[in-house]
């Protein structure tokens, strides 16, 4: 299962069409154009209900007008996120469009997510995972990783987990690593006998689905909410958050430790007895010219993100700096075509909307009147660390059951300052305490690549929800507990 780059430059526009073709098949199907009538009046009642609550409950506290117009139109957006009503493009651009037409902002609050660090740390992040596939470097990974470790059922569960894992380290892109991981992992299942519905591929797929988002939000710019929370956190505190130090913090327990119980958990719920199909020999080619070059930039690339503290420039620039090597006419690893067709707009734009959302709440001091209104029920006491720690966790959970937990961060980052002083926790601690929240998913729902994932996989939502109760359940049980004590080891929590 190798793939070469080619030793000259006649055999690259053959590999372009054979990999444009991969990607027409890796890549999710758009959905039919108009949809069904039904789904915009649902929108629209949705929208008006959403509306009225707040309009109804804002006259009743006596709310200023201009509050009260932006706590609707915050609502709105963020429940047609949540129930799906409208696609996600087509809820942010109402976002922008409304925002502005009805000056709950200025344009340039409103459109903040296309200058945040976030946005063009994702933005090159698309543009490596394209190169990454377009050279063929990432079939040859894929070889390189699954020759000859894929014997039992657990180890193949195992490959395909850390496979996720790892590469998060490479591709800040969640929905990136899935599109490449996806079709290798299908191949892989048909090799080894695994039939579409049969345990062993749907155990396959949602190890893929969730190894590609849970860990990962312990690696600080490996995907949406993690990087929300890197802009969020700068623009509106003046807190670089460090490579290093959220890595030290977050990925022993919510990384490593629950990468395993993934591992143990799809075994035991998706268990696969029978023999499987051995793996036929691979014969590999000589590493392409485009092949060395790419894994020169990456390598140059994960060493700036795992230096950051100490050189100073975000690990955005140093990911849009890779991106524009890629796509350097000498170098030639991305082509003008490649880029237009497979770096997808939808998340670019869904991750504007989110930081979009968050600047809204902030600048119009909807973040301070809610977080007022929360603080005043909410059991907060300084000195009581444990009680505080879980009551900000419970509170993060039912706003990431009211949402998607990429916008988890965008809602709650304006509310730490507040919240800091509620509990009398260091402001960074107050931030960090979302990463725990955003990386407990109670539903598919709440991560759109889970649910890009499943669909690739061919897998129903009722496995997906079943897998990631149990891991909710050992999260709560188990590792959170654990991350606790951890906290206090390194002096974050007192």
């Amino acid at each position: 299962m190798s793939a070469s780059s080619g030793q000259s430059g006649h055999a690259e526009p053959q590999q372009e069409k054979q990999q444009d073709k991969q990607q027409e098949t890796a890549a999710p199907k758009p959905a039919p154009l108009g949809g069904r009538p039904a789904d915009s009046i649902r929108a629209a009642l949705l929208i008006a209900a959403c509306t009225s609550a707040v309009w109804i409950a804002g006259h009743s506290l006596h709310v200023p007008p201009a509050l009260i117009w932006a706590g609707a139109l915050v609502l709105s957006t963020v429940c047609c996120w949540a129930v799906g009503v409208l696609p996600e493009p087509t809820a942010t651009l109402l976002f922008f469009l409304s925002a502005v037409i009805f000056h709950i902002a200025p344009p340039k609050v409103v459109f903040s997510g296309f200058t945040s660090t976030a946005w063009w740390l994702m933005f090159g992040g698309a543009v490596t995972g394209v190169a990454l596939r377009n050279t063929g470097l990432a079939l040859r990974l894929a070889d390189i990783i699954f020759h000859k470790r894929v014997g039992t059922y657990p180890q193949v569960i195992t490959t395909v987990a850390l496979s996720a894992v790892g590469l998060a380290f490479l591709m800040p892109s969640t929905t990136g690593r899935v599109l490449l991981l996806m079709p290798i992992v299908l191949a892989l299942s048909d090799r080894l006998g695994f039939a579409p519905g049969s345990n062993g591929r749907i155990g396959m797929v949602l190890t893929t689905a969730a190894a590609s988002y849970m860990p990962p939000t312990a690696i600080l710019p490996a995907n949406i909410p993690n990087s929300v929370l890197l802009g969020a956190a700068s623009s509106l505190y003046n807190i670089n958050l460090s490579y290093g130090s959220y890595l030290l913090l977050h990925f022993p327990v919510l990384g490593v430790l629950k990468t395993a119980v993934l591992i143990w958990v799809v075994c035991r719920m998706f268990p696969e007895n029978g023999p499987m199909a051995p793996q036929p020999a691979s014969a590999r080619s000589a590493l392409g010219v485009q092949e060395r070059v790419l894994a020169i930039i990456l390598a140059l690339a994960v060493a700036g993100f795992a230096t950051d503290a100490w050189h100073g420039i975000s690990p955005a620039w140093i990911s849009l700096a890779a991106c524009i090597v890629c796509l350097l006419p000498g170098i030639g690893l991305v082509s003008p075509k490649a880029m237009a067709e497979q770096v997808h707009l939808v998340p670019l734009i869904y991750v504007a909307g989110f930081l979009g959302l968050g600047a809204v709440v902030e600048s119009t001091g909807l973040g301070s009147a809610i977080s007022a209104g929360m603080l005043h029920w909410l059991p907060l006491t300084p000195g009581h660390t444990a009680a505080n720690v879980a009551t900000i966790g419970a509170m993060g959970s039912i706003i990431g059951m009211m949402s998607t937990l990429p916008a988890l961060p965008a809602v709650l980052t304006p509310l730490a300052g507040d919240l800091a002083r509620a509990t009398g926790l260091p402001l960074e601690s107050v931030l960090m305490l979302q990463v725990p929240v955003f990386s407990t998913v109670l539903f598919p729902y709440q991560s759109p690549p889970i649910m890009i994932a499943m669909q690739l996989g061919g897998v129903g939502l009722r496995h997906g929800t079943r897998l990631c109760l149990a891991m909710t359940a050992i999260t709560l049980v188990v590792l959170l507990p654990l991350d606790y004590f951890w906290w206090r080891l390194l002096g974050y929590l007192p």
